[in-house]
């Protein structure tokens, strides 16, 4: 739902009230169920939680933001595909982190970079190659901030780090926010279909998806999580399809749509398979190695 959401969000919304407002929100509704976890978490590891978190919340903040701004310049679908390239990027992250990567995770990564380019390269017009190339950083950005989270994950309560995550995320755009305009809620025009899509995103995206999401990557790897990620797109494109025109522009179902998707589809069950039985054993013992 995440790249409907932000199609429903008017385009004259600055970027960093959007992520402010419902990290802060979603913050506030995990807060509310697990204060006691969080309080927890902070009596056992409390500085390198809130350091690790702190970290994660500038990466958050900063690749939402630049997605937002990113995905002005695409449709429903076309945006959705730009959201894999996290997978392409991802082996550089790892190489430069000193991490090896299986046979399995390269063919992923091929089978995905093949499947953007083909449902991208037909539709892709001059005036967004401004927004692929920024969508490009957010997805550099967003493959270190799975990395560093699927450590975290393993050394600290993850609701605990959902709740400080999302905190420190909302609070770091609202900085930025006051820069752009200081009037802060107060400057922009409040609607019905604002209030709705900021909503669900605080709900389902910042407090439901994101903390199951952590929760987890306390039992697999970052190239696990990068890779299934990928298939946002499948969803994506089904609520494109179904929703109706008076919420986003309708999804339009192309041969190169098509062929993309499930290209992109093949490249994550490569990974989620692991045929050969060796990827999990190859990178848990490089996880190890590296702490």
């Amino acid at each position: 739902m995440e790249v409907v959401l932000y199609a429903c969000i008017p385009n004259d919304i600055p970027a960093f009230a959007t992520s402010c407002v419902t990290s802060l929100a979603g913050a506030l509704l995990l807060l509310a169920a697990f204060y006691k976890r969080a309080l927890s978490a902070l009596r056992k590891n409390g500085r390198s939680l809130v350091l690790g978190s702190l970290l994660l919340s500038i990466l958050n903040a900063t690749y939402n933001t630049m997605y937002l701004y990113g995905l002005k310049s695409f449709d429903v679908t076309s945006g959705s595909f730009t959201f894999c390239m996290t997978v392409v990027v991802l082996p550089v992250v790892l190489l430069s982190a000193r991490r090896k990567i299986s046979l399995e995770t390269w063919i992923s990564v091929l089978l995905v970079c093949m499947g953007i380019a083909i449902a991208l390269g037909p539709s892709l017009q001059g005036e967004q190659l401004t927004g692929l190339a920024i969508m490009t950083g957010g997805c550099l950005l967003r493959a270190i901030f799975i990395v560093i989270l699927a450590d975290m994950a393993k050394k600290h309560d993850p609701l605990a780090i959902a709740i400080f995550l999302s905190l420190f995320a909302g609070l770091f755009s609202m900085v930025f926010w006051f820069f752009q305009d200081p009037h802060l809620l107060f400057g922009i025009p409040i609607t019905k279909t604002l209030i709705a899509s900021w909503a669900i995103y605080s709900y389902f995206i910042v407090a439901i998806s994101q903390a199951f999401n952590i929760i987890a990557m306390k039992h697999v790897t970052a190239t696990n999580a990068t890779v299934v990620y990928s298939l946002e797109i499948v969803f994506s494109i089904t609520w494109g399809t179904i929703m109706p025109a008076s919420i986003i522009t309708p999804v339009e179902l192309t041969p190169f749509t098509i062929l993309g998707a499930l290209l992109i589809i093949a490249g994550s069950l490569t990974e989620m398979l692991d045929l050969r039985g060796k990827r999990n054993k190859l990178e848990n013992l490089t996880q190890k190695e590296s702490t």
